[in-house]
């Protein structure tokens, strides 16, 4: 990559669930924060469409530890076309009737340095050290897009420059494939390819590679 090093965050929550894709229907989270949650967090604390995010390194700061909790959530998503029906029929969505109780496998008490550099992308003129500048300036006021979270949308992140005295647990182990992010169409159908990693802790260290050999 380039001279620069790359840019650091430290993020940190109560609770934290980064899902395996191959559960169905349980949410079982990975036992570390996955390179697209770090991506999600980036984004939440500052995106702008001239650049893209690259994860390099995440960094676990505290032991890895499970909890296990049961939640009533509903089978089906909200869309504007089935609030159309509703309204046409006259009829309504009842919670209550289409509820169900899951299991989640979460984490709790974690935190993370995640590593990453901005890339601008092709045909933007501006250089990068305007959005390098302008992240630093975002973390260290503590300014976000919008509340950055870990894994779920109700386990919010907090996030800050990190101090410089931060270690990472003394773990060195294998964590089998990963989800390294999503490949969305171009035709903005919503369609995404998943792209895969052989994950490892090297020192309590994550190591993302930039483009996954294999992919889904």
């Amino acid at each position: 990559m380039g001279g620069e090093p790359a840019l650091e965050v430290k993020v940190w929550g109560d609770f934290a669930c980064f899902t395996r894709p191959e559960m169905k229907v349980e949410r079982v989270s990975y036992p570390v924060m996955t390179p697209s949650a770090a991506r999600g967090v980036l984004e939440a604390i500052f995106w702008k469409p001239e650049f893209r995010w690259e994860v390099e390194e995440i960094v676990v700061l505290n032991p890895i530890r499970y909890f296990s909790i049961l939640r009533n959530e509903v089978n089906t998503r909200a869309s504007y076309r089935a609030a159309q029906g509703w309204a046409a029929s006259g009829g309504h969505f009842v919670a209550s009737e289409d509820r169900s109780q899951r299991h989640t496998l979460a984490l709790r008490d974690v935190a993370y340095v995640i590593r990453a550099r901005p890339v601008v992308r092709p045909g933007v003129s501006d250089g990068v050290a305007k959005y390098r500048d302008q992240f630093r300036r975002r973390v260290a006021a503590g300014r976000c897009y919008s509340m950055p979270y870990l894994g779920c949308r109700e386990f919010t992140a907090f996030f800050e420059p990190p101090a410089g005295d931060e270690r990472p647990i003394d773990i060195s182990d294998g964590l089998g494939r990963m989800l390294w992010d999503l490949d969305y169409a171009p035709d903005l159908s919503g369609d995404a390819r998943p792209h895969f990693f052989d994950a490892r802790l090297a020192g309590g260290v994550l190591h993302v590679p930039p483009i996954p050999a294999g992919g889904g």
